[in-house]
């Protein structure tokens, strides 16, 4: 019997073909499903149990039955809500850049130290930055976060820096507004006039001018009360459908009726018209003494956002799901909770490839817990309401990887030998290093 010898090198060759063969085995159709989870996608009109699968940083499927072999990582969500990953309609973000006293500066916070923690994927930053320094927030904070920061430009050329700036009339320009937005679109989202003590009109017509020119929304946080710019001509008149008014309970700029408590004139005439309101409760700009009564009379927030500075972020605001949490103390459902800080932002800033979980859309998600215990909540007055439930992130997906896992929902029991680290990095920013 003839012996067949095959040289060494050949026997490599074979070997390292099979081994490429094996390495080469299709992936499965999904690289993470996430199973058995309340899904709460306000903008496809879907609450109930599903799955929702992604791939390729996208979602693939949201349907029933769904199977974790398809899949090459699978998280059991049951008893958890799954939603579109949040949208924090205004916030302030530009720090670093060593300025006192200002929110091109020391006032911000760095975006991704309270993103993921709250379920928060993208965050709108309200006007820190105008065309004149815009490049350097770009440089800085948006082209450096994990988290999608987009922002809407200050009508004031500099920026929120400070009152020197922020009342210069003569560094309102539109125009030069308009072209710098126009040079970012789908980054720059919107124009914000913010903060302005005089009594003209010039920050909201020269926005108007920008928002016209680019297309795009203005959001007003309408500084001192003036009797020469009452609040029912900026919402009646001087706004346009779409714009969007922000610290709508704050209680300073005429925002509710003395007789019956509920709505001013100027703020349901604005809503005919079809202005946004937006809560944006800040250290400062948020009451329960307008927001009870005038949620009860039926004038509920359009968006949930925090207004996220150095001055909110440990005063009552705390983050999103904190103002999430107290706005259902007071009158608000689950479901319009979810809508306020999914859907109805990316309809405001006219993204609508966010806040949604369509097939092919970005996979950004939340899986949040809703507790359920004795909570209480503040206000800018020290004010304090109390409830039963309050909503805690527990996993955040941006762009399909896990960032954020409170309670190891997608870790393994740390004696598990770790698995491919090339397929686990497809659906996990935390990928454990292969054993050596």
């Amino acid at each position: 019997m003839t012996r067949l010898i095959i040289p060494r090198v050949l026997a490599l060759s074979v070997l390292a073909l099979m081994a490429g063969a094996a390495s080469a085995q299709p992936l499965p159709a999904y690289d993470l499903l996430l199973t058995g989870g309340h899904v709460m996608d306000p903008a496809n009109h879907v609450d109930g149990v599903m799955d929702v699968a992604i791939k390729d940083g996208r979602i693939a499927r949201v349907a029933k039955g769904l199977k974790p072999a398809d899949a090459i990582k699978t998280i059991d969500a049951r008893g958890l809500y799954v939603t579109p990953g949040l949208i924090d309609l205004h916030v302030h973000v530009y720090t670093g850049t060593g300025e006192r006293n200002s929110y091109a500066g020391d006032n911000s916070v760095p975006p991704d130290g309270f993103t993921f923690r709250s379920g928060v994927t993208t965050v709108v930053d309200a006007g820190c930055a105008g065309w004149r320094n815009f490049q350097d927030f770009k440089d800085r904070i948006i082209d450096r976060s994990k988290t999608r920061v987009l922002a809407m430009l200050n009508i004031v050329g500099h920026g929120m820096r400070g009152g020197k700036f922020e009342q210069d009339q003569s560094d309102m320009d539109g125009e030069a507004t308009a072209k710098m937005a126009a040079r970012y679109p789908g980054v720059i989202v919107g124009i914000k006039t913010a903060h302005y003590g005089g009594p003209e009109w010039t920050p909201v017509e020269q926005a108007v001018i920008a928002g016209t020119r680019a297309r795009l929304p203005v959001m007003v946080d309408f500084g001192t009360d003036r009797p020469t710019r009452p609040l029912y001509d900026l919402l009646t008149q001087k706004l346009r459908p779409g714009d969007i008014y922000t610290h709508m309970y704050s209680g300073l700029r005429q925002e509710q009726d003395p007789v019956t408590l509920g709505p001013s004139r100027a703020l349901v005439e604005g809503r005919k018209r079809g202005i946004y309101f937006d809560t944006g409760t800040g250290g400062g700009s948020f009451k329960f003494s307008l927001a009870v009564p005038m949620i009860a009379a039926g004038f509920k927030p359009d968006s949930l956002s925090t207004d996220l500075h150095v001055g909110s972020m440990n005063s009552a605001t705390k983050d999103i799901l904190n103002v999430a949490s107290k706005m259902m103390a007071i009158g608000l459902t689950l479901p319009e909770a979810v809508a306020g800080m999914t859907a109805a932002p990316a309809r405001q800033i006219r993204r609508g490839d966010l806040g949604n979980l369509s097939p092919g859309a970005v996979a950004d998600i939340a899986v949040l817990s809703l507790q359920k215990g004795r909570f209480s909540f503040t206000d800018m007055m020290m004010g304090k309401v109390s409830g039963d439930r309050r909503l805690v992130a527990e996993l955040t997906i941006k762009d399909g990887k896990v960032v954020y896992d409170l309670n190891g929902l997608s870790a393994l029991a740390w004696a598990t030998p770790p698995g491919d680290t090339a397929r686990d990095s497809r659906w996990t920013a935390f990928a454990r290093p292969a054993a050596h």
